[in-house]
């Protein structure tokens, strides 16, 4: 079977080694007579997939033990609240930098909780690059949170901002595991899986221990870090189909050669769309500034909205999925995640000379 030429932003393409491990699996998982996702999340067969996620993430992005790892639900989108609800203790603001809609939403749902204040923003220039200046932030700061990577513009930060005694929360949703980082300059990660780490249904978290002090016992249980960090993430009935997938995700990238290889990789994909895009005399019009350009999402648009609708169509007769820009910003979009095979890059690069060519 032909794979689909998958550039969807999320949920994205999964290896196809993954997919190829949980078929053969997917009726009798490990002899017992029972599909992964009909596993007591008690029963020992799946204690040991929870925990072989849980030691893959800690060896291939390097956590310290200083940090606990969490498996929750509800996306990032959930996390846009309980980063407030659990850092933002009283009399402090949570700190927020504008890059996206994503950090928009990130800082609306703060605002519902506690003070907030804007560090910095690039809102006004149309989101088309990240903010050079140093974040100024409040004097009563609780923590600076960013968004690592913005899948909807196509921009993503190549320094992070300096800790310096605030807690830096990152939601790295679209980014992590797609290159190498230095886990102790957070103070808090989290990512929804689907992009990266593994199907949706599934949301990491990454803690510095110490700040788990700050959640108050009168949150409600679920929405506390505390309660997950407690219970090794089995409070409740985590989605363990989706962990599975997760852990799988994770032995591939492992057995590629980890994070050094993958962001070799990530940086060769998404050198091939650019150059196409560079060297196409302005026929191809990128959105984000060369210094902000992400690795994981290329933005860009046409001479106008007829040639645009044009390539969009004539994509999708040749086998290209999910080349359309979000709805909010139009245009053109090629998510390049981890599992994007670059062969498939190089036929969207040939495909991108070739309707220039006739246009």
């Amino acid at each position: 079977m032909n794979r689909a030429l998958n550039f969807n932003a999320g949920p994205a393409a999964l290896p196809e080694a993954v997919l190829a491990e949980a078929e053969k699996n997917w009726l009798n998982f490990n002899h017992s007579g029972m599909a992964v996702m009909e596993l007591s999340h008690r029963s020992k067969e799946y204690e040991t997939i929870h925990e072989q996620a849980i030691l893959l993430l800690r060896d291939l992005l390097s956590i310290p033990d200083s940090y606990e790892i969490l498996f929750l639900q509800g996306g990032a989108s959930l996390q846009f609240s309980m980063v407030p609800m659990n850092l933002l203790t009283e009399g402090k603001a949570g700190n927020y930098i504008l890059t996206g809609v994503w950090a928009e939403k990130a800082l609306k749902e703060a605002e519902k909780v506690g003070e907030t204040f804007i560090s910095a923003s690039s809102k006004t220039q149309q989101y088309k690059s990240i903010p050079t200046v140093n974040a100024k932030t409040s004097e009563n700061a609780a923590y600076l949170h960013i968004t690592s990577n913005n899948t909807i513009y196509g921009t993503q930060w190549q320094h992070f901002p300096a800790n310096e005694g605030i807690p830096l929360v990152a939601d790295m949703s679209s980014d992590l595991l797609s290159r190498k980082l230095t886990i102790e300059n957070f103070d808090l990660i989290y990512a929804g899986a689907q992009k990266n780490l593994g199907p949706s249904g599934v949301t990491v978290v990454i803690i510095q221990k110490e700040l788990l002090s700050r959640s108050s016992n009168h949150l409600p249980t679920m929405l506390n870090y505390n309660t997950y960090a407690t219970h090794n993430s089995l409070y409740n009935t985590p989605p363990t189909l989706a962990i599975y997938l997760l852990k799988l995700v994770l032995e591939w990238a492992k057995e590629l050669g980890g994070l050094t290889v993958i962001e070799k990789r990530n940086e060769e994909k998404a050198k091939i769309l650019y150059d196409a895009i560079d060297c196409s005399e302005g026929f191809y019009l990128g959105h984000a500034e060369k210094e902000s350009r992400s690795k994981m999402n290329v933005t860009f648009n046409l001479p106008d909205e007829e040639i645009a609708r044009s390539f969009l169509h004539q994509a999708k007769k040749e086998g290209f999925i999910g080349l359309n820009g979000h709805r909010s910003v139009g245009g053109c979009r090629a998510s390049i995640y981890n599992a994007m095979p670059v062969e498939h890059v190089f036929q969207l690069a040939a495909f991108m000379k070739k309707f220039r060519r006739y246009n």
